[in-house]
């Protein structure tokens, strides 16, 4: 498989899982089968047309025009963070303050009026930024562990190849989930799911094998943390639960709904290693629960479609994804970015 379909699968998977499971985000389960049915959602609800992306993808993209602008000179987290201060904009104000401050911006982003749309960004991620500081792994901004810092780094785990060892990647991961979400496991997922997001994009190694080797070397590069045993073991649960034929709800209540870190990453885990070969039922599976559904549905979908690559993913879920052009775009300049082919998109 061509590892820009990999890239592709992997940003456009994510938009579709939030897309589909935003719908039903603060649904309970019982509304959401009363609903839609015995299956659950399983098809967009349009809005003038489109399936509404959220937060999620918006940071995700953020992220990524933070990676691409910092590879300049290596300043790859303070660029990230000069990112999300600009998504903050987007939260705050409308299209048209953007020609009033265009001159001060980085972000190409920006450009895009889609995104300057409020769709339900989390509270630790609003306060953080508008607090004027940035946090780190060694230097908290708060003691939260919310999903906001993991849903939003897949970008992180495609950007690196052969330039830097893969601990290093894991690390920047987590430090571009720190900058907003300071409580250990509110940053030690994304440098365990941006480890599974880089071995499954640019090797042949099996989902199973991908998870595995990066519950190792999170324990390892945390080993001292005080919560990294107990984030493991969540991990190993949600690899044992696939393998056992019990019914998907009855497994996702005992990893947890997802509206933090740990419990977002285990479900999604779970869901891809259960369905490896199914986009489509693994993505369902993802949304259809009491728990943050945009969430683990978006990490689902960058985990299954870094793995089975774009062409996985069905049309229905493709047509009408709200600026599917744009994430693909994104997706092509993570994938081709060189030193030598940088341009104006992508300069401060």
């Amino acid at each position: 498989m061509n590892t820009l379909d990999k890239y592709k699968g992997c940003l456009i998977g994510g938009a579709v899982g939030d897309a589909l499971g935003y719908t039903v985000e603060f649904f309970r389960e019982k509304e959401i089968f009363s609903h839609y049915g015995e299956n659950g959602i399983t098809e967009y609800e349009l809005r003038n047309n489109k399936a509404i992306i959220s937060d999620d993808t918006q940071m995700t993209l953020f992220t990524a025009n933070g990676l691409l602008l910092g590879a300049k000179d290596g300043s790859y987290i303070q660029s990230i963070y000069d990112c999300y201060k600009e998504w903050f904009i987007t939260q705050n104000c409308d299209y048209e303050t953007k020609s009033k401050i265009r001159s001060l911006l980085s972000s190409w982003l920006m450009d895009v009026p889609e995104l300057w749309k409020r769709r339900a960004p989390g509270f630790t991620c609003i306060n953080a930024i508008a607090s004027g500081k940035m946090g780190s792994v060694r230097n908290p901004i708060n003691d939260s562990k919310g999903c906001g810092g993991v849903m939003r780094v897949a970008p992180v785990g495609l950007f690196f190849k052969d330039t830097i060892k893969i601990s290093q990647t894991d690390f920047i991961s987590a430090e571009a989930s720190a900058i907003t979400h300071g409580h250990e496991l509110g940053y030690i997922p994304s440098a365990c799911f941006a480890h599974i997001i880089n071995l499954i994009s640019h090797t042949d190694i099996s989902l199973k094998d991908a998870v595995m080797d990066s519950i190792s070397h999170t324990k390892k590069l945390f080993k001292n943390c005080k919560h990294i045993d107990y984030f493991c073991q969540l991990m190993n649960t949600a690899v044992k639960l696939s393998r056992k034929n019990i019914p998907d709800l009855d497994a996702i209540h005992e990893l947890g709904e997802g509206w933090v870190a740990e419990e977002t990453l285990a479900i999604a885990v779970y869901c891809a290693l259960k369905y490896e070969n199914d986009f489509e039922k693994a993505i369902i599976v993802s949304v259809n629960h009491n728990g943050d559904s945009d969430s683990t549905g978006a990490v689902t979908g960058n985990i299954i479609g870094a793995y089975l690559g774009i062409e996985s993913i069905p049309e229905k879920f493709l047509e009408n994804l709200e600026i599917k052009d744009v994430i693909s775009e994104i997706a092509c300049d993570l994938y081709n970015y060189t030193p030598e082919n940088i341009n104006t998109k992508y300069s401060k």
